[in-house]
């Protein structure tokens, strides 16, 4: 393991089972930051570095590529997000500090491979590299109580191969290009945490908000974000991707502000949202055959077709006996539910949510919305 804290906080357990908890990009760039100014303080190449994190754990870390020369040095630490790996494990973080032999400030930036902000309504200002406020806290605070008050210095954080990991990241939906960004309210990394991602499409919708928008198009995949750009004239920054937090999403849209959201999605996952699953992965819910035969059922189908239907492995194949039976009508009972659940969700708040619904299937396209087709596509031009 590339840090060590107790042992008891090493693991967290979900569903049963134990998981390893690991450290994020604010932590290793910390523990970098420390390790740098560590060597040039002590005129020696430092192995391992003792840093806490923002939740005051304390954590050893293992120092790579370590480099000093008077009042400059250099240190390395390995992203280890535990089993919760993401796209930045196993990148290198690097620190290169320079000490001012003065009582001056600390200053922070962020250089190749750390993204830089572009669009207004992020933590930082427009210009500034991808530094999270509490990572920059942390980094100032660990070098000043390893400083003291009599010396000063700048560090700066660099990730080698980070513009492209960046692209397998969220940044270039808010606006942060060139690289990753330095993050972690915590420092440690919790295994399976859908936190971090619940808060990363929030800040998304923050900034679509401060810059005026008021109507967004909700997306729970790459498909529905496709669906949209084929058969919509919608700018592609007012898509926002909310995943399977569903009901997570429709309530903060509301408590940010916007009053019209249009829903599109797959067959597989929206038919849940008609059954009032609002948590649409399959770990929390799948009511998909069970949605499709209480509905078809309400219609007048056939027994053996409802048996044929729940039967089926997917919603594509259930699709197909749809069909082939003539009860297609069923999507349009389907979309307007959907509607009526969401509605349901949001009432009695401020502000009043308009919200439409198209749905779609991956081989037959377009099925139902809850406005005709060709009027939607008008109004969210």
């Amino acid at each position: 393991m590339v840090g060590e804290i107790d042992q008891s906080s090493d693991y967290a357990y979900v569903n049963g089972k134990k998981l390893r908890k690991g450290y994020t990009t604010g932590t290793c760039a910390t523990a970098a930051s420390v390790a740098a100014a560590q060597m040039i303080l002590e005129q020696d190449l430092v192995e391992r570095v003792l840093v806490r994190t923002a939740s005051g754990q304390d954590v050893w870390m293992q120092v790579e590529d370590a480099w000093f020369d008077g009042d400059r040095a250099r240190a390395a630490i390995r992203k280890d997000g535990g089993d919760d790996a993401d796209a930045t494990h196993g990148l290198l973080i690097y620190a290169y500090f320079r000490l001012d032999r003065k009582n001056t400030p600390i200053t922070i930036e962020g250089g190749i491979g750390v993204g830089r902000i572009t669009q207004k309504g992020m933590p930082l200002a427009v210009g500034m590299a991808a530094i999270n406020p509490t990572p920059r806290r942390m980094i100032e605070e660990s070098l000043r109580s390893l400083l003291g008050s009599d010396f000063g210095g700048h560090v700066e954080i660099v990730v080698p191969e980070g513009e492209e990991v960046a692209k397998l990241t969220y940044n270039s939906r808010l606006g942060i290009e060139g690289g990753i960004s330095i993050l972690g309210t915590t420092g440690i990394v919790n295994p399976m945490s859908e936190d971090s991602w619940k808060a990363a499409i929030s800040l998304e919708l923050s900034m679509l908000y401060q810059q005026g928008y008021r109507s967004v198009v909700l997306v729970p995949g790459n498909y529905g974000e496709a669906f949209v750009r084929k058969h919509f004239s919608i700018s592609p920054h007012l898509i926002v991707n909310m995943s399977n937090f569903v009901g997570h999403i429709l309530k903060e849209v509301q408590r940010i502000g916007f009053t019209k959201v249009l829903l599109v999605g797959h067959m597989g996952k929206f038919v849940k949202i008609a059954a009032g699953v609002f948590s649409t992965h399959s770990k929390d819910a799948d009511a998909r055959m069970e949605t499709l035969v209480a509905n078809l059922a309400l219609l007048g189908a056939p027994l053996p077709l409802l048996r044929e239907i729940d039967a089926c492995l997917t919603t594509e194949a259930a699709g197909d006996l749809i069909e082939q039976a003539g009860y297609q009508h069923l999507y349009q009972v389907l979309v307007d539910k959907i509607q009526q659940r969401c509605l349901r969700l949001v009432k009695n708040r401020k502000p009043e949510v308009q919200i439409d619904v198209v749905l779609f299937a991956s081989r037959t396209g377009y099925l139902a919305s809850t406005e005709p087709l060709e009027y939607l596509q008008k109004e969210w031009q």
